[in-house]
């Protein structure tokens, strides 16, 4: 495997993509302070092959994984073995880069019609009817 699958026409070369290998945090025992399992992935987005679309989007995104250079950078350190953690570092990167590229349908504000409106009001009417028919009757 030479590049990242984004899409049917859409890679990115592994060469563009820094993986480093570091100690991971938390609980582990007493090999935790021996192996570095964690994966820490840095991919610039600016500098990288990604269409100017894709570039455009990720570095609009208003997300916390994004550095104000452009660089995202994604820590793995869920599972116990370095191969793992990379490979969940980089399924992680082509999740984010595949979200940005899904356009959201522009919304069409609308009203609702006169008889849901009718139907409304005609509900309400007869909630507060039943409401005011659990009064104590008065004594005029």
């Amino acid at each position: 495997m030479d590049a990242l699958k984004i899409s049917n026409n859409v890679s990115i070369a592994l060469a563009e993509i820094d993986c480093q290998a570091v100690r991971a945090q938390g609980a582990g025992g007493q090999n935790v302070n021996k192996v570095a399992s964690a994966i820490h992935l840095r991919f610039d987005v600016a500098r990288s092959s990604l269409p100017q679309f894709y570039r455009d989007r990720l570095l609009a995104l208003n997300d916390q994984r994004l550095s104000k250079e452009g660089v995202i950078v994604i820590k793995a350190q869920r599972f116990r073995t370095q191969e793992k953690n990379r490979e969940d570092a980089l399924n992680r990167l082509k999740r984010l880069v595949q979200s940005v590229a899904v356009v959201e349908k522009k919304r069409k504000p609308t009203k609702p019609s006169r008889n849901a409106k009718k139907r409304r009001t005609d509900r309400k009417t007869q909630r507060g009817h039943l409401k005011s028919m659990r009064k104590k009757p008065s004594l005029d």
